[in-house]
């Protein structure tokens, strides 16, 4: 049967906050210290979500986890009231809001034993990251209990994973076997590479790949030094399209002639830095929008405002969808609060290429759903909050009442 492509998008939290946190991501460092709107951040999401369904396409959730991190924080010997402001930041953290970092996805159509596998990201890079992932492991141990599905626990630390946002597949079709391309880094200068080689081959193995269909990608340093965290802010793919920067890769010539060899109905879109400098490219995220085929409708590239915004981008996107180019259509969507912490459309969103009746329909949703999650968000997000006031013992409340009451509201106790 012919499978759709499920975008699951994170629901931000209600800490949501600008605590500058992720070295190496240029608008958290620039935003540290700003008042950040939960409650505006979390709608975004939401009317981002209702675009993708305008769009006919299948449409998930995944929940915000527990915070403050209490089980961390004990870890640690303190308490949110006791720890340092910092350690206390990365309890608060709402950073599991970007789906794309919750793990690596190939589709049953690639793997030996025809299952969907799913690794969890271990995320070890950065502290307010590195514990996410049991209770990512929790919910998509729900969400995809189905025996359609393999749901992997992380890589062991020892070697850096941090998900889809360094992953990309090339197929005719999304139910149809493809070529999968694991894109690592090295260095970038001041700021870390966040996905190991290792990684990245110990996850083709679980997820049991054909080698001979797997290409492992470096990432260039260039673009990890500009604010390139990680791949999917200078590269996406979806279906026959490689979209890219032309400083994406280090080995440029070396990976396009491997797509090419391995998929020949690549359809390459390649941005020039004279055209977009990188600069540009990495400001707007304009590689860090959903590339998404709508049923039986045109390619659309779904970007945010600040797309629109930069010059140099949106005049290339203007020529590129005028000319006869593979993407036919833009979408333009606010998300500017999370856009302010480093994640623009595509880092909200985890693809899941599988039969929606296999998976549970609590982590599904429709245009109703999606009303009474607003509704909660609505009577539970705090309006704005300020990184000095997230051990406030009052928002501290606040912030588990609201979890709770979204929780209640999906029927998904399980996950407190």
């Amino acid at each position: 049967m012919a499978l759709p492509e499920i975008n699951f998008d994170g629901i931000v939290g209600p800490s949501h906050n600008y605590a500058g946190l992720s070295l190496g991501n240029l608008a958290s460092t620039r935003n540290l210290g700003q008042v950040s709107r939960p409650r505006s951040a979390a709608l975004q999401g939401v009317e981002k979500m209702r675009s993708n369904l305008r769009l006919g396409l299948t449409q998930g959730i995944f929940l915000p986890h527990p915070r403050p991190h209490r089980e961390w924080l004990a870890a640690l010997g303190t308490t949110i009231e006791d720890a340092e402001p910092k350690v206390a930041a990365n309890a608060m953290s709402a950073s599991a809001m970007w789906a794309a970092n919750a793990a690596t996805v190939s589709p049953a159509a690639d793997a030996a034993d025809g299952k969907c596998h799913l690794t969890v990201a271990n995320l070890k890079t950065m502290p307010h990251r590195s514990h996410e992932w049991p209770a990512t492991l929790a919910q998509l141990k729900v969400a995809f209990r189905d025996p359609a599905f393999a749901v992997h626990a992380p890589v062991p630390t020892a070697f850096g994973d941090e998900g889809a946002a360094n992953h990309m597949r090339l197929t005719t079709a999304y139910g149809e076997s493809g070529v999968e391309l694991f894109v690592y880094g090295v260095s970038g200068g001041a700021f870390p590479a966040r996905q190991h080689l290792q990684a990245s081959r110990a996850i083709a193995r679980l997820h049991r790949l054909d080698p001979a269909k797997v290409l492992f990608v470096e990432q260039s340093e260039d673009a990890i030094a500009a604010g390139a965290f990680h791949n999917d802010v200078v590269a996406v793919a979806n279906q026959r399209i490689l979209f890219a920067h032309e400083k994406a890769f280090a080995d440029r010539d070396r990976v396009l002639g491997e797509c090419e060899r391995l998929f020949p109905e690549l359809q390459l879109v390649e941005v020039s830095g004279a055209d977009v400098p990188l600069r540009d490219a990495i400001a707007s995220y304009l590689f860090n929008g959903q590339i998404v085929s709508p049923p039986g409708g045109e390619t659309t590239l779904v970007v945010p405002e600040e797309v629109r915004e930069t010059a140099s981008v949106w005049s290339w996107v203007q020529r590129h969808v005028a000319g006869n180019g593979p993407i036919r259509k833009v979408e333009v969507v606010d998300v500017r609060q999370s856009m302010a912490n480093g994640g623009g459309p595509a880092c909200l969103r985890l693809r899941v290429v599988a039969d929606p009746a296999t998976v549970d329909p609590r982590f599904l949703v429709d245009e109703d759903k999606l009303d009474r999650i607003a509704a909660v968000i609505d009577q539970h997000w705090p309006e704005s909050l300020h990184s000095d006031d997230l051990q406030n013992p009052a928002l501290i409340r606040d912030v588990e009442t609201a979890r709770s009451a979204l929780l209640d509201t999906l029927d998904l106790a399980e996950l407190t």
